[in-house]
């Protein structure tokens, strides 16, 4: 993979037509160092790392908010696999537990099961106010907005994407990348960075929805989760309990997991 490619070309055989070249995407890891500290390597697609750096601090609970951050330190033609995170004074020593962690519960695809475990999850997140509500003839609207917006899936068959809306569902952010992680955390941090997360409710996923996923949404303060395909059982119990929305579609219809109300236009016995 050259530097810097988010998509490059190679030859496959295809079985009765012989050679052919083919779109893949690329994926190169990411270096993110906080006061210049290394703090994780994330597998990404390149580009947008300042976006996806800030998105995964919000996620992980290191930042708060854009104001948190000092400055940041990222240079492609010096190093385009390594970025710096500094941190206000105030906000480091705040956040000294955190930074001292090991493990990162949203980037954990194994190792964390059970209800048992959702309070321990959710013991630094809010649950969401009640409201906004959305019309339930919107949610396929969703969909195909995020459909529109991606560009690599088509010719890699290979990404996953992210878009965060307004309650009108207006465009915020978009992001595509290799891991659905990564996705969501680049486009919560574009929404960050733009100071524009406030007026964020909806977040539409190519991916399954799963625990980790609800862990950043719900710390970027989007309470309304429309995923592509059937979400996880803890993902579930983790958007119950912190009052969330879970909605997937179904054939022609839609299915909502849990937070049934800010949906209008439903039967809800």
């Amino acid at each position: 993979m050259n530097p810097r490619k988010s998509t490059d070309r190679r030859k496959v055989l295809h079985s009765g037509r012989g050679d052919a070249l083919l779109s893949f995407i690329g994926e190169e890891p990411l270096l993110i160092r906080i006061d210049d500290k290394p703090y994780v390597v994330v597998m990404r697609t390149p580009g947008e790392e300042m976006f996806q750096a800030a998105g995964f601090c919000l996620g992980e609970g290191v930042i708060d908010s854009a104001d948190d951050i000092k400055t940041t330190g990222y240079d492609e033609r010096q190093d385009p696999n390594l970025i710096d995170i500094w941190l206000q004074p105030e906000r480091r020593e705040k956040v000294k537990d955190v930074l001292g962690r090991r493990g990162f519960i949203s980037q954990t695809s194994c190792g964390i099961c059970g209800k048992e475990m959702i309070k321990d999850l959710t013991q630094d997140l809010k649950p969401a106010a009640d409201g906004p509500r959305v019309d339930r003839d919107l949610i396929f609207g969703c969909l195909d907005k995020l459909d529109q917006k991606q560009k690599y899936y088509e010719s890699t068959r290979c990404s996953h994407a992210a878009l965060i809306l307004d309650q009108e569902t207006r465009p915020i952010a978009f992001a595509e990348d290799v891991g659905r992680h990564n996705a969501l955390d680049k486009a919560i941090g574009k929404a960050l960075m733009d100071r524009k997360l406030a007026r964020a409710s909806i977040v539409v996923l190519s991916s399954r929805n799963s625990y980790e996923l609800v862990q950043k949404a719900a710390r970027a303060g989007l309470p309304i989760m429309i995923s592509n395909s059937r979400a996880t059982a803890m993902a579930v119990d983790m958007g119950s309990a912190l009052n969330m929305t879970l909605v997937f579609p179904d054939q022609s219809d839609i299915l909502i997991a849990c937070g049934p109300d800010r949906i209008k236009g439903i039967e809800n016995p």
